[in-house]
């Protein structure tokens, strides 16, 4: 991670340790909700149309709770292996309860269910997994207005 990043606040998380102290501090993400969802590929078709490939996919995600001291939090995967979005259905309220967050043989796992393993059914929670995991408080991005547009920075 550049050292940019580190000026803008994150901050690596680099062991199980690291992990249930973010989520002890973020109440488990209890009375949460999965806001937004950035993803970067590192693909892209350059202007004399020959395609560039990285392989390093990034994912931001943005997430609000009812409660202060942060009342929002930004992760920020690295390295993403995997991705499963389950959008709610129309007139469904998407409030997480408990969150899972762990690191299992060198990879970050995070679902919006808290009962959630890479064993259960994959189709259903939100989820991603990752070899690098970074958050920053996020607190003045609380309210409906959109954060990730044109312009961001990976």
């Amino acid at each position: 991670m550049e050292n940019s990043n580190v000026v803008q606040g994150w901050q690596a998380l680099s062991s199980a340790g690291e992990l249930d102290s973010l989520m002890r501090l973020f109440g488990n993400l209890h009375d949460a909700c999965l806001c937004e969802i950035h993803l970067v590929t590192g693909h892209y078709v350059d202007t004399d149309l020959s395609m560039t490939v990285d392989w390093k996919t990034t994912v931001h995600m943005l997430i609000h709770r009812q409660y202060t001291k942060p009342s929002a939090i930004e992760l920020r995967f690295e390295e993403v292996i995997e991705l499963r979005l389950h959008s709610p259905a129309p007139n469904c309220e998407a409030i997480i309860l408990d969150a899972a967050f762990f690191l299992r043989d060198g990879i970050y796992y995070w679902a919006d269910n808290g009962d959630w393993t890479p064993e259960s059914d994959r189709s259903e929670p939100t989820w991603v997994a990752a070899r690098k995991v970074y958050w920053r408080d996020a607190s003045e991005w609380i309210g409906p207005g959109l954060r990730y547009r044109a312009g961001l920075t990976p």
